[in-house]
């Protein structure tokens, strides 16, 4: 992957170039799933965690679980949940805006005073085409996209995940576990503005090539 490749990953679609990595554990929670699917969401997590050389953990001291992520049928069930509200500012708005865009899921990041990533909430309405996905497909795709702060356009015209001959679940494309790793090399800073930020990632897949 050249850095010109590297860089369309995190250049958003405004111009701005931004990539940010976690900065703390990840301490995950699972609504609106039974306990088969909750152990294929966290076993997701903690793969790409591993992958990332990143820790998974059960609790965060501070927030008590950083990465929030919620199954459900209909946009307007988030706006019953407790104590929404008031971790998302401006939720009924967004609902609509949603609904009239017929998402079918949603993320939204919140930071470290140094720009990393400090937890992260995942919307997924259950429609007739996620429902579709298989479990662990549906799984690992969440857990790529939330393991870096992505451009909002970096997987529209190609997946994360690719499909096996013989296989029903998708697999993490080489390529972008390559780009994750890279990304949590403790040399680089946890969050980047400046393109030249993709240089040193591409100087990182470089090395681990030759």
């Amino acid at each position: 992957m050249t850095p010109e490749e590297i860089e369309t990953y995190f250049t958003r679609s405004d111009g701005s170039y931004l990539c940010a990595r976690w900065g703390r554990p990840i301490a995950p929670v699972v609504f609106g799933v039974d306990d088969a699917t909750l152990a294929v969401v966290k076993g997701a997590i903690e793969a790409v965690a591993q992958l990332a050389g990143h820790e998974m953990v059960e609790t965060d001291p501070e927030l008590g679980a950083n990465l929030m992520i919620f199954f459900f049928r209909e946009w307007d069930e988030l706006l019953e949940l407790p104590d929404l509200g008031r971790m998302i500012p401006d939720l009924d708005p967004l609902v609509t805006r949603l609904k009239e865009a017929d998402a079918n899921q949603y993320r939204i990041f919140r930071f470290e005073s140094d720009g990393a990533i400090k937890a992260a909430f995942v919307f997924l309405r259950m429609d007739e085409h996620l429902s579709a996905v298989p479990a662990e497909t549906l799984a690992l795709s969440q857990a790529v996209q939330t393991i870096l702060l992505w451009s909002d356009t970096a997987f529209q015209d190609r997946s994360a995940l690719a499909l096996l001959p013989g296989q029903e679940g998708a697999v993490l494309r080489p390529d972008i576990g390559q780009l994750i790793r890279a990304a949590y090399d403790p040399i680089l800073p946890r969050a980047a503005q400046d393109a030249a930020h993709a240089l040193r990632l591409g100087a990182r897949l470089a090395a681990r090539d030759s």
